[in-house]
């Protein structure tokens, strides 16, 4: 194995590599980040390692994996260090993010993860856990109190198993030592993520105590936030290639693209960095821009994701190379859009160019197989409200239609050429036991809009729209995904 990236390899590394521009060890850790997966090494952390860069030396971060061990073994041995690699066609950009601290394991010792979060250096805490980490109905938005995890967390916190049970754990403490809280970002794709936040912390709260919910709703703050950038999965042959550059090996490389952009409602408590000056925009609503990204941009992704994953399309660029697929992307595009209400300064008809690009961008290597897990915390946001608003206005919605019946048959574990798979989401085993027994296209999707957690009763209970699912579901069926794309 060859060396690891570290702070001792620096001097090592190739010139064109840009480095930390500031001194690590007078960091302060003013932000706690609840799952530090890729996502927030490309997005969030990217900022502020930016505002270290700048001068403010309050905002290194401690990250917390909620579950396993995995990114703090990759990143302690390295000192933190990470490489950023923006890839976008034949152009590489490679830059050294040196703002995470250090990496604790929540299930190892969830009291240092109290500690971290009741610090009085913590200003920010900010949370990428995925549409299942907030435990939270995804039609409803009610903390899902059967849920072990929660039931343990509801009946004590002295070690506590989920985010909302963290942040309540963390917020007692403050309270008691006489510190103010912290502002709470939620950066996950959400709709009003910051009031579903909001909603598990003070339920989570109330049960414990009346009087530090009511602290928490008067003093706290959960901003509302839109995030976007690409972030695929890394490879070992990313790992590989990049040893090649670097001459050290950095096993928590991340890779993106060149765009990013972070919204967030101006609403905080305590201190903060200079977001603005980051490229931040700070907003009094940031729901259009979130609308605008959950419909445009994610929509497209998981109809791109069932539709390409059932062709057998490994990756989302091959799909908008098609022009079937093309077309398919803009024709879901047609019937979202005229659901919006775009914010000042929001195009959306050079967003769409945008985005085309965007997914037609190779160098990525963006996984279909990778944006369709989950599904079922990420249809209601993504595609299901996109639906109501046009059935309830009586405009017709075919693609947008395709790809939630894309998903129904993604349901069922097995590819237009007949190769079984793992469906990777959180009620595979509930989507799995509707299907038992059913053989008609109708059938399966009555079956599966039954399912309470995914569709809201005006949906469950929209025959037009039904019968529109199942007519797509028997041609994905019978005639393959390629062949239904090309019939829209």
């Amino acid at each position: 194995m060859s060396a690891r990236l570290s702070e001792a390899a620096l001097a090592t590394l190739p010139p064109d590599v840009a480095r930390p521009a500031y001194d690590r060890r007078a960091v302060k850790a003013g932000i706690v980040h609840l799952g530090i997966g890729a996502f927030h090494r490309a997005h969030q952390a990217a900022f502020f390692d930016a505002a270290l860069a700048a001068g403010d030396l309050r905002w290194g971060i401690i990250g917390v994996s909620l579950r396993f061990p995995g990114v703090r073994d990759q990143l302690v041995p390295q000192d933190g260090l990470y490489t950023l690699v923006e890839r976008d066609g034949d152009a590489r950009r490679l830059q050294l993010i040196g703002a995470v601290q250090t990496v604790l394991v929540a299930p190892e010792d969830p009291a240092a993860v109290v500690a971290a979060l009741a610090s009085p250096d913590t200003h920010l805490v900010t949370l990428t856990i995925t549409e299942k980490g907030y435990k939270l109905d995804p039609a409803t938005g009610a903390l899902i109190e059967a849920d072990p995890d929660v039931a343990a967390d509801l009946a004590s916190l002295d070690a506590p198993r989920t985010a909302p049970g963290f942040l309540v754990a963390a917020l007692a403490k403050r309270r008691a030592a006489g510190l103010p809280p912290f502002t709470a970002i939620s950066c996950d794709n959400l709709p009003h993520n910051g009031a579903r936040l909001a909603q598990a912390v003070l339920r989570m709260a109330a049960a414990h105590d009346e009087d530090l919910a009511t602290w928490i709703e008067a003093a706290g703050a959960f901003p509302q936030t839109m995030v976007d950038r690409i972030v695929p999965a890394t490879t070992d042959a990313d790992v590989a290639d990049l040893a090649a550059v670097l001459g050290v090996e950095d096993q928590a490389m991340v890779k993106t693209e060149p765009f990013t952009q972070w919204v967030i409602e101006d609403r905080f408590t305590g201190a903060r960095p200079d977001f603005a000056a980051l490229g931040v925009q700070l907003t009094d609503d940031v729901a259009p821009w979130e609308e605008a990204k959950l419909r445009l941009l994610n929509g497209a992704h998981s109809g791109i994701a069932y539709l390409g994953g059932l062709a057998g399309i490994d990756f989302v660029h091959q799909v908008v190379a098609l022009p079937e697929g093309r077309h398919f992307v803009q024709r879901l595009w047609n019937e979202a859009a005229a659901t919006l209400s775009p914010p000042p300064g929001l195009d959306v008809s050079a967003y769409r160019t945008q985005l085309m690009a965007r997914f037609a961008n190779a160098a990525l290597q963006h996984r279909t197989r990778q944006i369709a897990m989950d599904g079922s915390q990420k249809l209601p946001q993504r595609l299901l409200a996109t639906i109501a608003a046009r059935r309830a206005t009586g405009a017709p919605c075919p693609a947008l239609a395709l790809a939630v019946a894309a998903w129904m048959r993604w349901q069922g574990g097995v590819d237009d050429a007949g190769n079984s798979f793992t469906v990777d989401d959180p009620l595979a085993a509930r989507t799995a036991a509707a299907l038992e027994g059913t053989d008609t296209a109708e059938e399966k999707v009555a079956a599966l809009l039954a399912i309470d957690a995914i569709f809201p009763p005006t949906l469950r209970n929209d025959t037009g729209l039904a019968q529109m699912l199942a007519a797509w579901l028997h041609r994905l069926t019978t005639e393959g995904a390629r062949a239904t794309i090309a019939r829209l």
